[in-house]
């Protein structure tokens, strides 16, 4: 359905995976990958949302890397640029709006575990642009890193999993009472009897079909309702 684009990224290029509904034009969201990469669950993704009327596109954090073993995607993750990472989910807002298969002016962003934490992340840094942020199960697993919460004004709705064994329910909770003291408009769900990475439909030891589509079906009315 998609295809691979290339954009713009702070004075050099990136890549991403775009999808475009049938309409040729619909509101936009950008899409951050796990820490395994720009995998095919994350195309399909970007796919779902097309077919639910959404322009997506999936910036490739990893410049063309991905992996299938957990040793080598954390090691992945601790190897990325943030610097570069930011820029490149920026030059992916830039894309999607300057051109014409986008029909909002303002984007949704959302993204799942590391990717969940570099979607409030990027939505802290583009606050002109990012309207409404769905991270799943989203962590900030960069200890010397922390997104400047004070710049959030997308509308946030996460979806988390009670049996998280990197970001459980009380960090979650910590979090969201943080932000909502900060006066940001935040709520993160946490969905019971559930694990980590329970959206992911690849990974079959930790898939959970009915909470999966929940999530979806609500991040689909949550991005129309607050993508303007």
């Amino acid at each position: 359905m998609g295809e691979m684009v290339e954009f713009q990224s702070n004075g050099t290029t990136a890549n991403g995976y775009l999808a475009v509904p049938a309409s040729g034009s619909g509101p936009g969201v950008i899409v951050i990958q796990e820490w395994w990469g720009l995998v095919p669950h994350i195309i399909n993704v970007c796919d779902r949302f097309a077919a639910d009327g959404f322009t997506a596109l999936a910036p490739d954090l990893y410049h063309g890397e991905t992996t299938t073993e957990p040793d080598e995607a954390g090691k992945l993750m601790m190897a990325l640029n943030l610097p570069q990472a930011s820029k490149d989910i920026s030059g992916a807002v830039d894309y999607l709006l300057a051109g014409d298969k986008v029909s909002s002016e303002t984007l949704g962003i959302t993204g799942f575990c590391m990717g969940g934490g570099l979607a409030l992340a990027a939505a802290c840094d583009r606050p002109d642009a990012i309207k409404a942020c769905v991270p799943f199960y989203g962590i900030i697993p960069w200890p010397d890193y922390e997104p400047d919460y004070e710049k959030l004004e997308a509308k946030v709705y996460g979806h988390f999993a009670a049996e998280d064994a990197f970001f459980g329910p009380d960090l979650c909770q910590s979090l969201e009472t943080r932000l909502q003291a900060m006066g940001k408009d935040v709520e993160l769900f946490v969905h019971p009897g559930v694990e980590h990475a329970f959206f992911n439909d690849t990974r079959a030891e930790v898939y959970h079909r009915q909470t999966a589509e929940k999530a979806w079906t609500h991040m689909i009315a949550f991005f129309r309702d607050n993508i303007t």
